[in-house]
Order: structure tokens, then C-alpha cells, then sequence
């Protein structure tokens, strides 16, 4: 039977169980929040993100989940620096080149602050004379800090971001630091 763990992972969690770097004894792992033994991370979520992981010991579910060619849909709430607005998405909507190639479209929208937001720690940098807004945007791939990359190349820096969903799973009632097995 395939295990499934969701996990709500804390901004300065490594996406991993285990830490190499000489700096180790500073960084959180997995391991300090989920004792499953042989579940794995199905695709990656930067240290200075937040949100949704899947967790699994089944090999092609990990791949399906991770591989672009499989189109799964990956939800993403970013808290961006400055107030764009429905035009400034447009670019996001039709696809951008970043320095790797380009995008995909991504559906954007600008959204009110996600409800029942549980608070950063640390919290974000905020700035009285600059405001923010959030956007939700759907991708079906998955690069390397993507979303902070795309909303850059529009104006708007990610101070935030958090993971809401991949494919049909959600973080909805799982807190912050918690996982729960489907």
C-alpha cells in the first residue's frame, strides 16, 4: 500500500531529512518534524518557502508529482513587494523567458491575504512606504525559485511565498509544522 503523507512546512525548513552543509547544526530538516520511515519528498520546496510537500515511498507517484512532462498542477500563494495590478499579470498569464528558457503560461490572479494565514517566523521585511499584495498563480512546471524568478521579471519581488496545492491536495486545516497521512 503507497503511503501519502502531506506536510505543511515552516519557512527555514530544508526540504530534506538530512543536512550536509558544515552549517548543519543551524538548519532544520524533516527529520525535525516528521518520523515516517521510507517516505520521501515528492519535488523540492525552497528553505525560504512555505506550504504544501508531499511525502511518499512510491517511486512513480514521486515522479509524477515532480516531472513536468506530467503537467501536475502546483498552486502558489506569493505576497509580492509594490501593488501590481490585472495588466502587470499578463505577462505571467502568456509565458515569460527567465535566464533558463521560457515558461509556461501560469494562471495568475490577484487574491486578498490568504484566510486563516498562520504567521511567518521570522515575519516578512515590511516597509510602510511600499505596499503589497498577494497572487495566486497555477504552474505545471516546477524550476528552481520559479515563481520568485517570474514575479521579479514583472516588478514585483516575493517577500512570501507558500505552497497551497499540488494536483488535487491542499493545506486546508493542516497547520504550520504539521503532516497528516491520506
Amino acid at each position: 500500500m503507497t503511503r501519502i503523507l502531506l506536510f505543511n512546512k515552516p519557512f527555514n525548513v530544508l526540504s530534506q531529512f538530512t543536512d550536509r552543509s558544515l552549517e548543519a547544526s543551524a538548519r532544520q530538516t524533516l527529520s525535525d518534524y516528521i518520523d515516517v520511515p521510507g517516505v520521501y519528498p515528492a519535488g523540492r520546496l525552497d528553505r525560504d518557502s512555505e506550504g504544501l510537500l508531499v511525502l511518499t515511498d512510491n517511486g512513480k507517484l514521486q515522479q509524477r508529482l515532480s516531472d513536468p512532462r506530467f503537467k501536475t498542477e502546483k498552486v502558489y500563494w506569493a505576497q509580492v513587494e509594490g501593488y501590481p495590478t490585472e495588466t502587470d499579470l499578463a505577462p505571467l498569464r502568456h509565458g515569460l523567458t527567465l535566464k533558463d528558457g521560457p515558461t509556461r503560461p501560469a494562471q495568475a490572479r490577484l487574491i486578498d491575504p490568504p484566510p486563516a494565514l498562520w504567521p511567518r517566523t521570522p515575519p516578512i521585511r515590511v516597509r510602510k512606504s511600499v505596499p503589497d499584495r498577494w497572487i495566486e498563480l497555477r504552474l505545471q512546471e516546477g524550476r528552481n525559485r520559479q515563481v520568485r524568478r517570474m514575479t521579479a521579471a514583472i516588478g514585483f519581488p516575493t517577500l512570501r511565498l507558500i505552497r497551497a496545492g499540488i494536483g488535487t491536495w491542499t493545506l486546508n486545516g493542516l497547520e504550520t509544522g504539521a503532516w497528516r497521512e491520506i
